[in-house]
C-alpha cells in the first residue's frame, strides 16, 4: 500500500486556494493558453508563417510548463521526480500515437489537432482541482540508503522552504549552485543536441524505398519509436539508476556521428535496424533526463532544491536550440547533394 510518508498527500477534489495564490500561477495559465493556441494556429493555418507561430506557443506552453512543475518537484517526496518523468516520456508517446492512430484512421491534420483541445483543459483542471500544497515532509523521505551519502552543493539548511523561495537566494549562492551543476547541465545539453539534430536533421533523410510504409509514413513511426524509447527509459528510474550522465551523452554523440554517416553513405541495408537504432535514441535521451535530475534531488540541500531543478530545466532548450541551428541547414545541405 501506499503511505503518506513515501508519497505526496491525498489528490483531494476541491479547490486548493493555496495552488491560486502561487507564485506559479501566472505560468501555469500562460502554459495552458499558449498549449490551446498552438493547435488552434497550425489547425486553421494557410501559410508556413502562421503554422510556425503556432509552433512557437507549442514551445513555450512545453518550456515554461517545464521549468514550473519541475521546480515543483523539489518540495514532494522524491519519487515524484520518477512519476514526472514518466508522466512526461508517456506525453510524448501518447502524443505521437494518437496523431499516427488518428490520420492513420482517416482523420484530417486539422481534426486531429482540434480534438487535442482538451488536453490544455485537463492540465489546469489538474493543476487547480487536484493538486495539492506541499507539506514539511523531506523530499528524500523515501528513507533510501543514499540518503546519508547526500552531498549538497553548499551546505546550509534552511529552517523553512516553500515555492517561490529560491527567489530570495543571493547571487553569490546561485552561481556556487550553478558551478555545481555544470556536471549534469553540460552532458544534458549534449545529449538533446545530439538526439534532436537526429530529429530534425536527418529523420527526413532516413528514407528506405524498399518497403510498405511511405515517406511520411516512415517518419511518422520513427517519432512514435524515439517516443516509445524516452516513455520507457524516463520510466525506469526504479529499476536503474546512473550516476555518470556524461556516458549516456557520448553515446547519444556516436548515434548522431552513425546516423549521419548512413545519410550520406547510405550503407544500412533495412529500416528496422534504424528503427532500433532510433528506439535505442530514445532510450538514451529518456535516461539522460530522469538520472540527471533524480541525482541533482540527491545532492541539493533543501533550499537550493528548486533553483536548481528550474536551472537545469535550461539543458533541454539549449541543446534543441543549437540542434535546430546546425541540423535545419545541413539539412538543407543533404538535400541539395541527392
Amino acid at each position: 500500500m501506499w503511505t503518506q510518508t513515501q508519497y505526496p498527500p491525498p489528490i483531494i477534489a476541491h479547490l486548493d486556494l493555496t495552488a491560486i495564490l502561487s507564485p506559479q500561477l501566472p505560468r501555469v495559465l500562460t502554459s495552458g493558453v499558449c498549449a490551446a493556441g498552438s493547435f488552434i494556429l497550425v489547425a486553421f493555418s494557410h501559410s508556413v508563417g502562421i503554422s510556425l507561430c503556432g509552433v512557437v506557443l507549442a514551445s513555450i506552453s512545453s518550456g515554461l510548463g517545464e521549468v514550473t512543475f519541475l521546480s515543483l518537484t523539489a518540495f514532494y517526496p522524491r519519487a515524484v521526480i520518477s512519476w514526472w518523468s514518466s508522466g512526461t516520456g508517456g506525453a510524448g508517446l501518447l502524443g505521437a500515437l494518437s496523431y499516427l492512430g488518428l490520420t492513420q484512421a482517416g482523420l484530417s491534420p486539422q481534426h486531429t489537432l482540434l480534438s487535442m483541445l482538451g488536453v490544455p483543459a485537463l492540465l489546469l483542471t489538474s493543476y487547480f482541482l487536484l493538486l495539492t500544497s506541499p507539506g514539511p515532509q523531506d523530499p528524500g523521505g523515501e528513507g533510501e540508503a543514499d540518503t546519508a551519502a547526500r552531498q549538497p552543493l553548499i551546505n546550509s539548511e534552511a529552517p523553512e522552504w516553500k515555492p517561490g523561495s529560491s527567489s530570495h537566494l543571493s547571487l553569490q549562492e546561485r552561481w556556487t549552485v550553478f558551478k555545481g551543476l555544470l556536471c549534469y547541465i553540460v552532458p544534458l545539453v549534449l545529449v538533446y543536441f545530439a538526439e534532436y539534430f537526429i530529429n530534425q536533421g536527418l529523420f527526413e533523410l532516413l528514407f528506405f524505398r524498399n518497403t510498405f510504409l511511405s515517406h511520411a509514413q516512415q517518419y511518422r513511426w520513427y517519432q512514435m519509436l524515439y517516443q516509445a524509447g524516452v516513455f520507457a527509459s524516463r520510466s525506469s528510474l526504479r529499476c536503474c539508476r546512473i550516476r555518470h550522465t556524461w556516458a549516456l551523452a557520448l553515446l547519444q554523440c556516436l548515434n548522431l556521428a552513425f546516423l549521419l554517416a548512413d545519410v550520406w553513405l547510405s550503407f544500412l541495408p533495412s529500416i528496422y535496424l534504424v528503427f532500433l537504432i532510433i528506439l535505442y535514441e530514445g532510450l538514451l535521451g529518456g535516461a539522460a533526463y530522469v538520472n540527471t535530475f533524480h541525482n541533482i534531488a540527491l545532492e541539493t540541500s533543501s533550499e537550493h532544491r528548486e533553483f536548481a531543478m528550474a536551472t537545469t530545466c535550461i539543458s533541454d532548450t539549449l541543446g534543441i536550440s543549437l540542434s535546430g541551428l546546425l541540423a535545419l541547414p545541413l539539412h538543407d545541405f543533404l538535400c541539395q547533394l541527392s
